[in-house]
């Protein structure tokens, strides 16, 4: 009996220090992590887009300067250990770009999603894509962005 209590006792606990989900961001706030403003127009933002995401690894799966659109994806990494139970796992990262001008400003708006896809025995299949929203991944790539807007303005 006392191991009962003791057990329960430690579930308690451990559930009590359960860690906090963290507060879901606006849609404002999202658009603010995701969004720059660039002074050069669009004929050197969109190119350098392009050049950052190879650069980041991406292979750009379609890009059309007149719509602004730019959709890029990773590799792809298989996990090879869910093989073992009948499960195959695979995921990578979708990249997408809007390219605008608006007055004298050029607006680019990113958006990084890792989607991850599971194939199970007899041909089930389950997919999840989750929205990347660390603000460091959108510093690193905005920075990059920047310097390669630097170079092209430079030429």
């Amino acid at each position: 009996m006392r191991f009962v209590s003791s057990l329960l006792a430690g579930f308690l606990f451990l559930s009590g220090c359960a860690t906090k989900k963290a507060p879901e961001m606006t849609p404002l706030q999202i658009q603010a992590l995701q969004t720059r403003d660039f002074e050069e127009g669009k004929g050197i933002v969109f190119p350098s887009v392009i050049s950052v995401f190879q650069d980041l690894g991406y292979t750009i799966k379609n890009a059309d300067k007149d719509t602004g659109l730019i959709m890029a994806e990773s590799v792809a990494k298989s996990d090879s250990t869910s093989r073992l139970f009948g499960v195959s796992s695979v995921s990578q990262t979708s990249a997408t770009a809007f390219i605008e001008e608006i007055g004298r400003i050029t607006k680019v708006r990113l958006n990084f999603v890792t989607v991850n896809n599971k194939s199970y025995g007899y041909g089930q299949t389950d997919r999840e894509d989750t929205a990347i929203l660390d603000g460091e991944t959108y510093r690193n790539a905005f920075e990059r962005i920047e310097n390669a807007v630097f170079v092209r303005k430079a030429n």
